[in-house]
């Protein structure tokens, strides 16, 4: 867990993010009613909040996966709603999507996951190249030896690990995480919350990190943001929210 002295380090950073009254209904039914945020440089933010109620729609929005109703949108101070496709293309090479499912494609190895965002996304074709980021890639996440495995032969946390790795090799500015511990162990929930830290550490990059595993928000974050009923309820560091007088905030930390 981040200390209070390392949070203020960021107040004076650059906005990379910032969210002003986003609103977003499917169906009628008002998933974010009033969402507004900023991120700082070099920043991990938690957004925490129990299963469906919207965290996963919030950072869809930042990159157009899914386009807002209402709100304004920012991204290094441009407005993402009012992008065309080339613009938005663009910044998605600026900003890494870690997927819930990995997103892996099965039918290809790992070097070849990781080689088609280089290929697509920035038009590297030199074989040379290629193979020193997919190496340096792999190394940082500590699975080199995988790289001409197949997704099925890996487990589960190794699969986050390769997501992570792929991710990484387009040397994004902002990553955002969608519930990077989901359906892993206590061990390898930990070692993919270290890592997320040491990927902040190493690449200076500012992070959303959606999710519910109380551990995984006490290890990786400078800041937390409790998404209740399509709003933000409270704002903090970990200590803050955990001894919150206040009932709701406080129900989030019953078990650490």
């Amino acid at each position: 867990m981040k200390s209070e002295e390392n949070i203020s380090q960021f107040l004076n950073n650059e906005t990379v993010i910032e969210i002003s009254h986003l609103k977003k209904s499917f169906n009628g039914n008002e998933v974010l009613k009033d969402i507004s945020m900023v991120v700082k440089k070099s920043e991990n933010v938690v957004v925490l909040g129990m299963s469906g109620i919207g965290k996963s729609v919030l950072i869809k929005c930042i990159v157009r996966l899914i386009n807002p109703d209402e709100g304004s949108l920012k991204v290094f101070g441009k407005e993402v709603t009012l992008m065309n496709s080339n613009e938005l293309n663009e910044l998605r090479t600026k900003v890494g999507f870690i997927f819930q499912g990995n997103a892996l494609y099965d039918s290809m190895t790992i070097r070849e996951n990781l080689e088609f965002p280089l290929r697509r996304n920035k038009n590297i074709t030199d074989p040379h190249d290629i193979e020193e980021l997919i190496v340096d890639a792999l190394e940082n996440v500590g699975l080199l030896d995988t790289i001409d495995k197949m997704p099925s032969e890996l487990s589960g946390g190794m699969k986050k690990r390769i997501g992570l790795a792929r991710t990484l090799i387009l040397k994004p500015e902002i990553i955002l995480y969608d519930e990077p511990t989901t359906g892993l162990d206590p061990i390898t929930s930990r070692e993919i919350s270290n890592l997320i830290v040491e990927i902040q550490t190493k690449y200076k990059a500012s992070s959303i990190i959606i999710t519910h595993d109380l551990n995984c928000a006490k290890i990786t974050s400078n800041r937390m943001m409790i998404l209740q009923d399509g709003i933000f309820i409270a704002e903090g560091t970990f200590d803050e929210l955990k001894n919150s007088d206040d009932k709701w905030v406080s129900s989030y930390f019953k078990i650490d």
